[in-house]
């Protein structure tokens, strides 16, 4: 929802800019050619189809961030099978001596 009103909120900004470059370009007679007219409006409409094509993918990362669609019962652990799982004891004997050596033991 944020992320359509802040897009909203994009489009009228480019909107009035665009009608300010509309009213600040328009010719010795006041009047704004059709060419101009119609690149101001293939730009919006360029812009506002990216716009949608963002929202689109937010949306469908929004969907696979929330996880809802995806069933992860079947990776779940057993708590009773916990007490079955033999404990690593870390080697506490490692001489880091022996990495800073200089002399070579070929």
């Amino acid at each position: 929802m944020k992320k359509l009103v802040l897009s909203l909120l994009f489009i009228t900004f480019w909107t009035s800019v665009l009608h300010a470059e509309h009213n600040s370009s328009k010719g010795m007679d006041g009047n704004r050619t059709d060419n101009q007219s119609s690149t101001m409006r293939g730009k919006l409409e360029e812009q506002v189809q990216e716009q949608m094509k963002r929202e689109e993918k937010y949306a469908r990362e929004q969907r696979f961030y929330q996880g809802s669609d995806y069933n992860l019962s079947s990776h779940e652990v057993d708590p009773s099978s916990l007490p079955s799982v033999p404990v690593i004891e870390p080697e506490y004997d490692f001489d880091i001596d022996d990495v800073y050596n200089d002399s070579p033991d070929l």
